[in-house]
């Protein structure tokens, strides 16, 4: 049984969660989330489950570890959790799903205590091996409150049986586990070379509901390594030139300006 946490959301690109705890419950977050705590919380850092849960763990690329904050003062304590990158919180209550929900590999933020944290593969072996960031999930489950975190503007979408929606597999934040989801590949060649979108779409089926995002992190983070990447040839000119310039020597440590 999950603890019963009280929480709000602050800020509004660079959002952060604050969790009210009452004494002796607690909430889990991945190593290195952690913004501020009060008095009183302690943190219990394990794997979450044994060895195996921290090896499942590290192939979705989150933290081997998960780390736990436990209340052991009197009265209210609070721990606040900062979203890695610009986007929003999103508050999933859990039981309003069964006890179960679907996530993006890098999605989960923090959860109440007794809420678990799985792997989750598509039902494709294909998938696995050309679905790129769309293939690996990961499940929630229990019946407390879970915040994930998503990049951009979010859409939150109610399929009725008949929708069917083909998203780009890292637009895809979380969904529940009544919707169908797959994989398939972008048909044609210069589709699928030349069309700027990535070779494989995930296919989403009703009924059901589902979160989508606008920038996923590894579309920012191609972006930046894109521009350093630029500026590092010499190649600058003009006004994007010093745009590139000073965004690589931001990156590469340059510290005369």
């Amino acid at each position: 049984m999950a603890d019963v946490i009280d929480y709000k959301v602050y800020g509004d690109d660079m959002q952060i969660v604050e969790v009210e705890l009452d004494p002796g419950e607690g909430v889990r977050a991945e190593a290195g989330a952690m913004m501020y705590m009060e008095e009183g919380i302690q943190m219990q850092t394990s794997t979450g489950g044994g060895l195996f849960s921290g090896f499942k763990r590290m192939i979705t690329g989150e933290s081997f570890f998960i780390t736990t904050f436990l209340y052991n003062g009197s009265g209210k304590g609070h721990v606040a959790f900062g979203a890695p990158y610009p986007g929003k919180i999103i508050p999933v209550k859990l039981s309003e799903f069964g006890g179960k929900f679907l996530c993006q590999k890098d999605a989960f933020l923090c959860a109440a205590r007794g809420v678990e944290i799985e792997v989750a593969f598509t039902r494709k072996l294909g998938a696995g091996f050309f679905g790129g960031e769309g293939f690996i999930l990961q499940r929630l489950e229990g019946m407390g409150m879970a915040f994930i975190h998503a990049g951009g503007t979010i859409i939150k979408r109610e399929l009725s049986a008949r929708d069917t929606l083909r998203v780009d597999t890292g637009c895809l934040v979380g969904f529940s586990t009544s919707v169908d989801y797959d994989i398939q590949f972008v048909g044609g060649f210069k589709n699928a070379m030349f069309g700027g979108e990535g070779m494989f779409l995930a296919t989403i089926k009703g009924p059901g509901l589902i979160y989508l995002q606008s920038l996923p992190f590894s579309r920012l983070a191609d972006r930046i390594f894109a521009a350093s990447r630029f500026s590092g040839r010499g190649e600058q000119k003009g006004v994007a030139g010093i745009g590139g310039g000073l965004l690589g020597g931001i990156l590469g440590g340059d510290n005369s300006f």
